[in-house]
């Protein structure tokens, strides 16, 4: 199998689990990652679903950095944020009916499943190495705009979503704290685990960038 159909079956695959996790998060009730804190603020307060939300913002984000680095729209970009809304709509309307965490210990259950399953598929994603996702592109675009290194940039970035998913009354709780502080491990965990498979498998470089 070639290696660009090997970097697609990861990018769809991944936007297909990572939109499961964040859909079990929103579930969860115990708050979301800042960016979809901010989705579903905006969900609760305007209308529209989640997922639609999901484009709206991804679009105005692409369009951001596109702007702000002088270079056209990524293409894969706004594709990825299409797909993302479309797969967070698709878990949410599945998930609702079927899970219902109803005391504190399914909650944390729900939460920690979630944020570990959105790990996997956020992995998977980074090593098919198509396009960063908008919030990703951002980080980098306010880096390279303030000479801020990548923590303090992501930092920024995420307290700014923050900021306006409470404003919006969106889905800011415990949870938000623990994905901030434990995401970027499980993501890292499971490119080092997938990584991995791909050298044993194929017995060739590491995907990124091949």
């Amino acid at each position: 199998m070639k290696r660009h159909y090997i970097r697609g079956l990861y990018y769809l695959a991944g936007l297909f689990i990572m939109t499961a996790g964040i859909a079990l998060t929103i579930q969860s009730s115990l708050g979301t990652s800042p960016f979809d804190a901010l989705l579903v603020g905006l969900h609760r307060t305007f209308g529209l679903t989640i997922g639609s939300w999901e484009i709206v913002v991804g679009l105005t984000m692409i369009l951001f950095n596109a702007a702000a680095s002088r270079k056209k729209p990524e293409l894969f970009a706004v594709i990825t944020s299409l797909m993302t809304g479309a797969g967070i709509d698709f878990w949410v309307f599945i998930l609702k009916e079927t899970v219902q965490p109803e005391t504190a210990a399914v909650q944390f259950t729900c939460l920690i499943s979630g944020m570990i399953i959105a790990g996997f598929g956020i992995a998977m994603n980074l090593q098919a190495d198509f396009a960063p996702n908008p919030f990703d592109r951002m980080m980098l675009v306010i880096k390279d705009l303030t000479g801020w290194n990548v923590t303090i940039s992501r930092a920024f970035i995420s307290i700014i979503l923050v900021i306006l998913a409470a404003v919006f009354g969106g889905a800011v709780g415990i949870g938000t704290v623990i994905i901030t502080i434990f995401s970027g491990y499980i993501i890292h965990l499971f490119m080092k685990i997938i990584d991995q498979f791909d050298q044993r498998t194929f017995q060739a470089a590491p995907l990124r960038g091949s």
